[in-house]
């Protein structure tokens, strides 16, 4: 069977057995979620085996640190993943939520419910948990969910399906409910995104050449891309909590989207605040790339290019900018930003506003890191990523992200 084939016949069973997990009880889908919150705790074991084969292969195969971070699980990783699956379950099922309901003067009533989206499928890389976090929001949203991670991961991520399947099979549902592509070859992307009649939605978590490898799609995508995100340090800034929070922001965790890659300093705090988060940023083994303002106060600091502005390093790497005013920063933000995450650090109200109204990304923070930027964080459980699109969704997708809407009107026998 070729790929195309093979491929069409896992969507086109998911279909049919998306109706079944569609109509299914907030309580029928808790069961199958708690089955596969143990199932992760029994298996611990097999699941750090898998997956150290999988970091073997990815050091041998040259991945940089950052990504075989990203790629690496442990008994901590795989309990956070056991919590958050117990999170989801907590969480109040949103399919049948009444959304909105009126009535016309001709008596008809209008209700707004929430649905499920249908078939949805995840595009991912080099991050384990995401099968299960896409996994199981999905499903308690009511769909079924195909999933495709990179083959960075393929040891893992099998392995992971499984334990969702086995739990939804052990709970009455048809295993289509939950289609892995175990096929690592990039032509499955190609054959996802030109079967709109069996796939409603695309949600890529990836860089450029995933979104290159989904343009021209058939299938609707909510992108979940670049994170290309900035921390300006005011004039009114604390300059002891700019330094907690830039620093837990690039250093807490570089690999991820939600990490600082570039720093804005107001000129009239520079001196002060640069060199002592430079010390404490150096001394974690941050590379410091700077502006020729920063580099007359750090001279250490390369030089920093054109490409650095536009750049999601997800490793130690922090391009530094020195601004006139929030004026330069929120043009710098408009210009070079990713919309997915940035922060202001002030103690003027009014700066603070004039950032919260006028950056426009999915998540804006005021006093506070951008690492914050998460589903579980926000208390979604888990989340299937971030959106830096406008329509939809965007921020952290959580349940209610991955339903839809329709309308129900009742009425008493009107015509028009």
């Amino acid at each position: 069977m070729t790929l195309e084939a093979d491929l069409a016949s896992q969507l086109q069973y998911a279909r049919i057995a998306g109706r079944t997990i569609a109509l299914a009880s907030g309580e029928q889908k808790n069961r199958a979620l708690a089955a596969v919150q143990q199932n992760l705790t029994c298996r611990t074991d097999d699941i750090l085996a898998a997956n150290q084969s999988d970091v073997a292969r990815a050091r041998d195969g040259g991945l940089t640190a950052a990504l075989v971070d990203r790629l690496s699980l442990n008994r901590s990783r795989i309990a956070a993943m056991a919590r958050s699956v117990e999170e989801v379950i907590a969480l109040p099922d949103p399919v049948g939520e009444i959304i909105a309901r009126w009535a016309r003067p001709n008596g008809l009533e209008i209700i707004q419910t929430r649905v499920p989206i249908g078939v949805v499928a995840i595009i991912y890389e080099a991050r384990p948990n995401v099968t299960i976090d896409a996994g199981v929001l999905c499903l308690k949203a009511g769909n079924a969910v195909v999933l495709r991670g990179g083959k960075e991961a393929l040891a893992t991520n099998s392995l992971l399906a499984k334990l969702i399947v086995d739990a939804l099979q052990a709970n009455g549902f048809p295993p289509d409910c939950v289609a892995f592509i175990n096929n690592p070859d990039r032509e499955a992307i190609q054959i996802l995104k030109r079967r709109p009649d069996l796939l409603d939605l695309i949600i890529p978590r990836g860089g450029k050449s995933l979104k290159e490898a989904l343009a021209g799609a058939e299938v609707a995508v909510l992108p979940h891309f670049d994170g290309v995100c900035h921390t300006y340090v005011d004039r009114a800034a604390d300059l002891k909590m700019a330094e907690e929070i830039c620093f837990n922001a690039k250093c807490s965790r570089p690999s991820v989207c939600n990490a600082m890659e570039t720093l804005l300093v107001h000129r009239e705090a520079a001196d002060r605040f640069l060199p002592a988060i430079a010390q404490r940023m150096t001394a974690a083994g941050v590379e410091l790339r700077g502006d020729p303002q920063v580099r007359t106060i750090l001279p250490e600091a390369r030089i920093a290019t054109d490409a650095d502005w536009d750049t999601e390093y997800l490793d130690l790497i922090l391009a530094i900018r020195v601004v006139d005013s929030i004026d330069d920063a929120i043009e710098f933000i408009s210009c070079h930003g990713s919309g997915l995450a940035d922060a202001i650090i002030t103690g003027d109200p009014e700066a603070a506003g004039r950032f919260e109204h006028e950056v426009d990304s999915a998540t804006v923070y005021v006093n506070a890191s951008t690492r914050f930027t998460d589903g579980f964080e926000f208390g979604f459980g888990a989340e299937t990523g971030i959106s830096t699109n406008r329509l939809h969704a965007r921020g952290p997708m959580g349940l209610r992200e991955l339903t839809t809407y329709k309308y129900v009107i009742r009425g008493s026998g009107q015509i028009r």
